[in-house]
């Protein structure tokens, strides 16, 4: 691993969570993960933090599998597991659904909305009121440009975000860290990435 690769990644998610009140004592945080590095990459800072800081909270990382064949579920429980984290695989159809000839929007957001549906239903379920998401800072600016452009809004996704009139709280601990830092560090320590085939 590279030291200077994590101090760096450590300090950003850190002055992030900090700056933004992101993580409290007995938090149950459900951890969305996709299989991909930023996902990834969060899951094992926020697990790799609780080894040195003085907060405890719960982790309960949540993959909601699309339902294509030859997924990767079962890989990513391995690895999880490894990471010393279990993890909750949701089975569906939305991926088969949102490449159907059934749906008429695009497929990437018919399933990208329902599969927000499904984290919000399963951290219900699982108590927990604070729901962490990879997106990263170029992510955020992303966004931003595109609201800009095509909706000539000027908005874009936030770092902590209430939901549902405070139910749940949405928090993107990476929002201050580059894409490049995180395929720098996944590449440092090998994490895998995992991608469906379609």
């Amino acid at each position: 691993m590279s030291e200077y690769n994590y101090k760096a990644l450590n300090r950003d998610m850190g002055r992030a969570i900090h700056h933004y009140d992101m993580i409290a004592p007995d938090d149950r945080i459900l951890v969305a993960v996709s299989g991909g590095k930023d996902s990834m990459t969060m899951l094992w800072m926020l697990s790799e933090r609780l080894l040195r800081i003085p907060i405890n909270y719960e982790l309960y990382a949540v993959y909601v599998d699309p339902g294509f064949k030859g997924g990767f579920a079962g890989a990513l429980a391995k690895w999880c597991r490894q990471t010393g984290v279990e993890l909750l695989v949701e089975e569906t159809d939305h991926g088969l659904f949102a490449h159907s000839g059934q749906n008429r929007e695009n497929p990437c957001f018919m399933c990208a909305r329902m599969r927000r549906k499904r984290i919000f239903e399963v951290a219900d379920r699982l108590g927990c009121r604070k729901i962490a998401f990879g997106h990263h800072k170029d992510d955020i600016i992303e966004t931003l440009f595109i609201n800009m452009c095509y909706t000539g809004v000027m908005s874009t996704m936030r770092p902590a975000q209430d939901m549902f009139e405070g139910r749940f709280t949405m928090i993107r601990p990476l929002a201050y860290v580059d894409e490049d830092r995180i395929s720098r560090f996944a590449a440092d320590m090998g994490l895998p990435e995992f991608k469906n085939q379609i």
